[in-house]
């Protein structure tokens, strides 16, 4: 039997060689943030706003951002349940821009969006392949008191299933809090998810900025230098829990540091959840944020590393 064809990490990838991919896979927690930005009437309680952002709010918003931002992009990163087969069917991602599926289901709790994340086997790879996607991504939640061989184990399937699809495999593990509490660094977890599973084949590795992107930039180039030498494979950084103000300067220290670039979502978008005109936002705001980052990127993985 033939092995299929593998993509390269060049479907994903600007000319310079570096990487400027959207997110827009967000699922509950853009919800979240849907309800965050509609006024509360006197009265209404935070369920209820939640329950008035539906599915369809969700996924308009998604297709609109894909359609307006993937022109700037390298690569989008689209989920199964709210606008994948949608985007595909309606042509909403730009000829060039390499599409990324989402192979992960989320699983919430304890107050959380993402409690825990899990391989979604109903995301097939060879399906979503014919469909025109180059990569499949998976979130692994890293947590000190759980069981590292179970994230093991998921991850070395997920490569497996990337590599006889002929798809890039991307993971990207995300430090959260213990489940039995108690102290905890978050940014000691960053490291040692990076650790525990950058070296276990995936083609690409989805980094947390270290230190959220709080501090000044030598320690943050130390720091993230750090963390590039515990990754087998190029790795880029994701925007989640860095303001987007500073998330310009993390990946320009990143990619100083050894990073290839991004893969982020709201330090592009999150402005414009909510607008009342969403196309004019989008445009106005999320596409020079991106094409900002894009610049950056190019310019940042052409110089030498210090």
């Amino acid at each position: 039997m033939t092995s299929p064809t593998p993509y390269d990490l060049t479907d994903l990838a600007r000319p310079s060689g570096g990487f400027a991919m959207l997110a827009v896979d967000q699922r509950e927690a853009l919800r979240l943030m849907f309800a965050g930005a509609e006024p509360a009437a006197d009265g209404t309680t935070p369920d209820e706003v939640l329950r008035r952002v539906d599915d369809a709010t969700l996924t308009e918003f998604k297709l609109a951002a894909t359609r307006a931002l993937t022109p700037h992009a390298s690569g989008v990163l689209l989920d199964k349940q709210f606008v994948f087969d949608t985007a595909v069917d309606s042509g909403a991602v730009a000829p060039g821009c390499g599409l990324i599926a989402a192979a992960d289901r989320f699983v919430p709790g304890n107050g959380e969006a993402v409690t825990d994340s899990v391989l979604d086997d109903t995301v097939d790879p060879h399906t979503v392949r014919t469909q025109g996607a180059v990569a499949m991504k998976l979130l692994v939640v890293w947590r000190p008191d759980e069981d590292a061989h179970r994230r093991v184990a998921m991850v070395e399937r997920f490569v497996a299933r990337c590599r006889a699809a002929g798809l890039v495999s991307i993971i990207e593990p995300v430090s959260k809090a213990p489940r039995r509490g108690g102290h905890w660094d978050w940014n000691a977890g960053v490291h040692a998810a990076a650790d525990e599973l950058g070296g276990l084949g995936a083609d690409l590795y989805k980094s947390e900025v270290p230190l959220r992107g709080k501090a000044d930039a030598d320690v943050l180039h130390r720091e993230c230098t750090r963390l590039g030498a515990r990754i087998a494979s190029p790795w880029v950084v994701l925007s989640s829990g860095v303001d987007a103000d500073d998330f310009p300067r993390a990946v320009e220290v990143a990619c100083a540091a050894g990073a290839s670039g991004f893969l982020a979502g709201r330090a592009v978008w999150r402005a414009c959840v909510g607008a009342a005109n969403l196309p004019d936002a989008l445009e106005a705001d999320a596409v020079p944020r991106l094409q900002r980052l894009a610049d950056l990127v190019d310019r940042a993985v052409s110089a030498p590393t210090r």
